[in-house]
């Protein structure tokens, strides 16, 4: 059996979008910005896709700008805030779990003279209101959080740090939803952010595509210069197909959402509890209370999961399981190569807590009998190292 369950670091295409992007590589393959019959067909594609993209975050089409990624769109928001508002201020603020495209962004803003607030979380990874509230001042220029956490899975509280800020009118609000997008509904105007970061290939979409939502009003400098695309702000060819395929993906997420979110849920649900009961020593590291079901005060999205089995290596673990057929993560795909992980550790796990970790993260093709499947393997893994251990 073949089971993928790493779908936060990428998702497998639906096939509607592999085959309406084979179109416009073969036939439809013209440049949007030619003034003939072939960049006509290419531009009103590249605009549907834009409209359909922005419709599904309660946005405008003209508030919708294409990136080549999601780290790109998180650039963009970053530097171009803080390069338009340099002038009212220097300070920006973050918190210490936020994706390395806009962690890394942070460092180099630092190195050119802004200074950068890292704000702590909790143990599951929750934003410390208090902390941001006593360090916002009038220097501060940009807030970015990210709305749900790419490890954890944790919910971060977007409209009650819009409600800190509101006051602030020099204050930009920006939001890397990548792995919100497709996994829990929301509009920019539910959120109340001026900047909000989404990719394609999280939501069965191609890679090499992305969004950013700038609310009307706000006005950031453009990070590509060039031949002025995207109204002049992100200068570049267009990726016609990729951008098709980016806004039907769009599309096929939002025609059952309800139902596909809360088929997720189940999975989730159905392998948390399973773990639980099948397998001792271990440590659930993401919000229990999946998003949207109580008013708990910490909340996680529906497709994470992310688990500590003590005892165990993590990376060692994760192949064991790859061996059966089974594709799963010690964390993200973008940090994987690196030593450490910073995320587990500004919430306080220990080092054995860190090294025993999985992250599981679900989409809409995955079933309860997979997870059946997946807590054999898991629980014969497990024991397997476990008992290898005790005998050293």
């Amino acid at each position: 059996m073949f089971v993928y369950l790493d779908n936060s670091s990428t998702t497998r295409q639906y096939d509607e979008v592999t085959d309406e992007m084979i179109k416009y590589m073969k036939d439809d393959f013209g440049n949007p910005s030619s003034l003939h019959r072939m960049g006509m067909i290419a531009e009103n594609a590249v605009n549907k896709a834009r409209k359909t993209i922005a419709t599904s975050i309660g946005a405008k089409e003209e508030e919708m700008f294409f990136m080549g990624s999601g780290t790109e769109a998180d650039n963009t928001a970053i530097f171009g805030a803080a390069q338009a508002r340099r002038r009212r201020g220097n300070k920006i603020m973050t918190s210490r779990i936020e994706h390395p495209a806009v962690m890394e962004a942070c460092k180099r803003l630092e190195t050119m003279g802004f200074s950068v607030e890292y704000i702590s979380v909790d143990n599951k990874g929750l934003v410390d209101l208090q902390e941001l509230e006593q360090k916002i001042d009038d220097n501060t220029i940009l807030v970015t959080i990210m709305y749900v956490n790419n490890e954890l899975g944790t919910v971060q509280p977007l409209q009650k740090i819009a409600s800190l800020l509101k006051e602030k009118a020099n204050i930009l609000f920006h939001t890397d939803a990548v792995q919100a997008f497709g996994k829990i509904p929301f509009t920019v105007d539910d959120i109340a952010v001026d900047l909000v970061s989404l990719s394609g290939h999280k939501i069965h979409g191609p890679k090499g595509t992305g969004g950013l939502y700038i609310k009307k009003g706000v006005n950031i400098e453009p990070y590509i210069f060039g031949g002025g695309q995207e109204k002049g702000f992100r200068s570049g060819t267009e990726n016609t197909p990729g951008l098709v395929g980016f806004g039907l993906a769009a599309e096929i997420m939002n025609r059952n959402a309800k139902n596909r979110i809360e088929k997720i849920r189940k999975t989730r649900d159905y392998l948390l509890n399973g773990i639980k009961d099948e397998i001792q020593s271990i440590r659930i590291n993401s919000p229990i209370e999946v998003y949207g079901e109580t008013n708990a005060s910490h909340s996680c999205s529906p497709a994470i999961l992310n688990v500590s089995f003590l005892g165990c290596r993590g990376e060692v673990l994760l192949h064991f399981l790859e061996e059966q057929g089974i594709y799963v993560s010690t964390g993200a795909a973008c940090s994987s190569k690196k030593k450490g992980n910073r995320v587990l550790s500004a919430v306080g796990m220990t080092e054995e807590e860190i090294d025993s970790t999985i992250r599981f993260s679900f989409s809409e093709f995955n079933s309860i009998e997979e997870m059946d499947y997946v807590l054999v393997k898991l629980k014969d893994a497990v024991n397997r190292m476990r008992n290898l251990r005790s005998k050293k």
